[in-house]
């Protein structure tokens, strides 16, 4: 069997039949792309394209194409809206999956004022649906760049809230296609991160409201935070921020100290208006962006003794490699 490993080493006639094997095993409705670019899939708009990629039509499909790739040794990416994560100049040796479409989408709102969604429905359109429906607690998520499955699995916050503050239980489907619902209390959550969507699949949540008002005064602390947002992040293509805050500490707050506002590497800017943004300044590559984590995260240990570690993902690799 062809392992993982030895992926990369592939013949472009390899891929063609691995592409068969995963047509041949799904509906007509799902899609099947080979060599897929994911630049323009994702915020911060660098980065080389999928060998394989998918958009499965339903969960029997999801899992029709996990068990393919388990046989076939294909390795499995999740791709949401490509918000926190950089992919790399050369791209992704295995299969890019992305939880696309209606299908995935779901916002159903229960009697008793509770929502079930699904991975696929975008943070902004969750808030606007919760908003019109009366729903309170969901303001923050509105200018998050992802959807319901990245937030989960990253645990996201923003304006002091985070995911799991809203989240009664995940429906979750492990590698090997089987499907459970967890209750927010069995899972392990903590900053950035929920350790049971580390190898599985979030399909979905139900969510808890904090509670219900009127639809205008929901939409209000909306537009209050997307102006804080605004005032305080940077505008242009970025992965939003790239480092973890450490502990009582703030990790943009250090590279600002250490003076890197404004250090460039080719098109790859630390932003001038958040320290722990970098940017994309319309001719940025991976490479860029990687040399100048390099840099910031070199010049704080150096200055202040601070090891940043990155939050967001070095899609399909591992920063070990690269740092």
């Amino acid at each position: 069997m062809t392992t993982a490993a030895t992926l990369s080493g592939l013949a472009a006639a390899d891929w063609r039949a691995h592409a068969g094997a995963l047509v041949a095993a799904v509906s007509p409705a799902t899609t099947i792309l080979q060599e897929e670019p994911l630049a323009a899939k994702t915020t911060m708009r660098v980065g080389g394209g999928a060998r394989l990629y998918a958009e499965p039509a339903s969960v029997e499909d999801l899992q029709s194409l996990l068990a393919v790739a388990a046989g076939r040794g294909i390795a499995v990416h999740l791709l949401g809206r490509g918000s926190n994560l950089i992919v790399p100049d050369e791209g992704v040796d295995g299969l890019v999956l992305a939880l696309a479409g209606e299908a995935w989408s779901e916002f159903t709102p229960r009697p008793d004022g509770r929502v079930r969604v699904g991975s696929g429905l975008r943070l902004k359109e969750l808030c606007g649906k919760a908003a019109i429906a009366g729903l309170v607690g969901f303001e923050f998520l509105e200018g998050i760049p992802g959807c319901v499955g990245g937030a989960l699995r990253m645990n996201a916050g923003a304006m002091g809230g985070w995911m799991f503050d809203v989240v009664e239980e995940v429906r979750i489907m492990s590698r090997a296609g089987v499907v459970v619902t967890q209750p927010k209390s069995a899972l392990h959550v903590d900053y950035r991160h929920c350790a049971e969507l580390d190898a599985a699949i979030a399909l979905g949540a139900l969510l808890r409201p904090a509670a219900a008002a009127d639809a205008a005064a929901i939409k209000r602390q909306i537009v209050t935070y997307r102006n804080k947002r605004q005032e305080s992040q940077p505008r242009e293509s970025s992965a939003g921020c790239i480092f973890k805050n450490p502990p009582g500490n703030s990790a943009g707050r250090l590279i600002d100290e250490c003076g890197l506002k404004g250090e460039r590497v080719g098109g790859a800017e630390v932003s001038p208006v958040h320290a722990n943004f970098i940017v994309n300044r319309g001719t940025a590559t991976a490479g860029d962006v990687l040399a100048l984590i390099r840099r910031v995260r070199a010049r704080v240990k150096d200055v202040r003794g601070v090891d940043l570690q990155p939050e967001v993902l070095l899609y399909g690799r591992r920063w070990e490699d690269v740092l």
